[in-house]
């Protein structure tokens, strides 16, 4: 689903994030869950109520780019609010550290899917940045909650988790 926004080619991100020439100060992660959190921490806090292996990508783009090491699911929030034309947020809503991690095509090709965080006061760009990702990178968005979460959102995540990777278990290679 794209709102109406033009997509730019699946798999290319913004140019100006090219993965690093030397991958050996970058810290890895073989967890199947990897999330940003803003300053704000609403991600960071909905993922850590899910009691669950996690990669973080760094707050700051000018720290070493996250590695992944097998699939994930991207967990990420939507940054920006309401635009004044149809699209206009499209530009703004994925985080660049994001941006930067998904230009590392080894990380590009081991996502599977995206949960997306935001705020219903955005309207029509709620979860946009889930929306944006899972287009570009050709995966499903999987889930989609408001701020930190309720306790029932954590039980639905967990239990669809299970779920998925069960499944994605099963398809054969």
């Amino acid at each position: 689903m794209t709102l109406g926004i033009a997509m730019p080619q699946a798999g290319s991100f913004e140019d100006e994030h090219r993965r690093p020439s030397d991958d050996s100060q970058n810290p890895v992660t073989a967890a199947d869950l990897v999330y940003f959190t803003s300053t704000s921490g609403y991600t960071g806090r909905f993922v850590e109520k899910l009691g669950r292996e996690a990669g973080q990508i760094p707050l700051l783009t000018s720290a070493p780019t996250l590695l992944a090491q097998r699939p994930y699911v991207l967990v990420l929030p939507t940054y920006g609010g309401t635009a004044a034309q149809p699209g206009a947020a499209a530009k703004g809503a994925v985080p660049k550290q994001v941006i930067k991690f998904l230009n590392v095509e080894s990380n590009r090709s081991l996502i599977r899917g995206v949960i997306g965080a935001g705020n219903t006061n955005f309207g029509e760009n709620y979860c946009l940045a889930a929306d944006i990702v899972a287009a570009k990178c050709r995966v499903p968005v999987l889930y989609r909650f408001e701020l930190m979460g309720t306790s029932e959102d954590v039980a639905t995540v967990n239990q669809g988790l299970e779920e998925f990777w069960t499944h994605q278990s099963q398809k054969p290679a």
